[in-house]
């Protein structure tokens, strides 16, 4: 099985890369951050990760498997999410400190803060009256932290 240790862009590939037949592979959030393991791709091939520590796949990267000639391109899989629109700086900088001093992960975008639909989250976006809607999208956190413990 071919292990996986470095995470390309297309600008990165060889000329002789280039040429590779190509694959994806299609991952939510919690996989793509997940360093070590099998993966399988979406045509079925069967390959292994051991990316450096703190590595977060994201949609467009590229995996090389030399041995297969396979190019494999993440992609990443729309999740159930809330997506909470903050009309003020205030509201920007509350409504994060809410949601990370509950540990959630968060992705921030142009217009909005993004958070996995996940248990508990709605009532908290309750409780602090932060307006949110729900929808289908890719979901990237801002930063993974590793070993974070108290």
């Amino acid at each position: 099985m071919t292990i996986i240790e470095r995470v390309y862009h297309e600008n990165e590939l060889s000329p002789i890369a280039r040429a590779y037949a190509r694959d994806a592979v299609t991952l939510g959030w919690e996989d793509r951050t997940h360093v070590h393991g099998r993966r399988r791709t979406d045509g079925g091939v069967e390959f292994g990760t051991s990316l450096p520590r703190g590595t977060v796949l994201r949609g467009g990267d590229l995996l090389v498997l030399d041995g297969e000639r396979l190019i494999v391109a993440i992609v990443e899989r729309p999740e159930r999410v809330f997506v909470v629109e903050p009309a003020t700086p205030h509201d920007w900088g509350l409504f994060a400190y809410h949601i990370g001093n509950r540990h959630q992960p968060l992705m921030i975008t142009a217009g909005a803060l993004v958070c996995p639909d996940v248990p508990g989250v709605e009532q908290l976006l309750q409780q602090h009256r932060m307006p949110y809607t729900r929808a289908m999208m890719a979901f990237t956190p801002a930063a993974t932290v590793a070993g974070h413990q108290h």
